[in-house]
């Protein structure tokens, strides 16, 4: 995230962080909250439908989406192996420090040539036949080559797709190319002296949507956050805006009264709230006091997910020193609190949507970011 004390407007996606810190205490002072203009009646088919689980993922693959940030790839030879979309990837940094990303599939008979994360100086050395493949996805090694003659070794690698690096994020599209255009809403988000301090994974028995909702709206801090955010939160008074099919939710703190008088231009977010950038489809950046997290929604089924975070941090935070124990703190505040809330809940409207008890669900103007969501999504699906 960007602490730098620059305000960039979030380049000029957002208003600047002075004028959103004035709008929020606005809606402190008067009551409000920021309001879309529009009701979404979401059917709940589309959170168990097998046709409609299958145009999502046909869209995440043809998308340029975040796999990772540029933190978790640090030095030449870093390397992450998982599954995106239902495909196996590998993304590693290369010795020319390019980042370059491939379908995690030997082509010799398939298998795996890396799993998990780490860093290789050489090559990459598939488990089953040791078929060896250097950093840039060539192969450079067949044991018993002769038994393979009509395989050329020069022009032989593993199946190369698009991968870029833009504001510290790395992004991949399955199909095809990552055009400039696709890019045009993408925020800087992450600087280079940042550095990752956790990644995690957990699956959930929810529809992925259902999860990425939770993130989108303060409506529910008080209800369901009630012993865990809320004490320090605000109830429904939150800033939201959209840029396209991306949007950011601003969740100020009570604290946020600490810096009201003071002058307007020394006024800085981090530590005061909590702001929350949904990337669409299935990704979001969460900026909260002493780190920031990317998380990525990996639809597994219509009712499955993986949820995936890296978790990384600034040793300094508006000109203060930050600790790494400090940084393992806050999020783990964040992680046995209001997200196992969101988890759970999210879960329980897994159970409901099967029923008939609701033809669809129902977003009102509090939801606007949600609403912006199903909205490009829909749109965007080729059924």
């Amino acid at each position: 995230m960007r602490n730098s004390g620059k305000d960039d407007s979030i380049n000029n996606h957002f208003l600047n962080e002075s004028d959103a810190i004035e709008r929020i205490f606005n809606h402190i002072d008067n009551g409000t909250t920021d309001l879309g203009d529009t009701v979404w009646k979401e059917p709940v088919s589309n959170y168990y439908s097998k046709e409609r689980f299958d145009a999502e993922i046909s869209l995440l693959r043809r998308s340029p989406i975040p796999y990772c940030p540029s933190a978790a790839l640090p030095d030449n030879g870093s390397f992450i192996a998982r599954t995106a979309s239902g495909t196996p990837l590998l993304v590693v940094r290369g010795e020319d420090g390019v980042v370059r990303a491939f379908i995690n599939a030997c082509k010799h008979r398939g298998m795996k040539v890396a799993d998990g994360s780490g860093c290789k100086k050489k090559a990459f050395v598939c488990p089953y036949h040791a078929w060896a493949y250097d950093l840039n996805g060539k192969l450079k090694n067949i044991p018993g080559q002769e038994a393979f003659p009509e395989i050329d070794i020069n022009d032989t690698g593993l199946s190369e797709i698009s991968a870029i690096e833009k504001g510290g994020i790395v992004y991949v599209t399955q199909e095809g190319e990552i055009a400039e255009h696709m890019l045009k809403n993408a925020i800087d988000f992450f600087e280079p002296d940042q550095k990752m301090f956790s990644y995690n994974e957990v699956i959930d028995e929810a529809n992925w949507k259902l999860l990425t909702e939770t993130l989108l709206e303060g409506y529910h801090i008080k209800s369901l956050h009630k012993d865990t955010f809320y004490p320090f939160g605000l109830d429904n008074i939150n800033l939201v805006e959209t840029s396209g099919p991306n949007s950011r939710v601003i969740f100020p703190f009570k604290r946020i009264e600490t810096i009201r008088h003071m002058n307007p231009s020394e006024r800085r977010l981090n530590g005061v709230a909590t702001s929350v950038f949904h990337l669409f489809p299935n990704a979001s950046i969460s900026i909260l006091s002493k780190h920031s997290s990317l998380t990525i929604m990996e639809p597994l089924s219509p009712s499955s997910v993986k949820i995936i975070n890296y978790l990384v941090y600034n040793s300094k935070i508006n000109g203060k020193d930050i600790s790494l124990e400090e940084a393992k703190k806050d999020a783990k505040f964040v992680n046995e609190s209001g997200q196992n809330e969101d988890r759970e809940a999210a879960r329980a409207i897994q159970e409901t949507v099967t029923t008939s008890a609701n033809s669809h669900l129902t977003f009102g103007f509090f939801e606007k970011a949600i609403v912006n969501f199903h909205q490009h999504l829909t749109s965007k699906l080729n059924i």
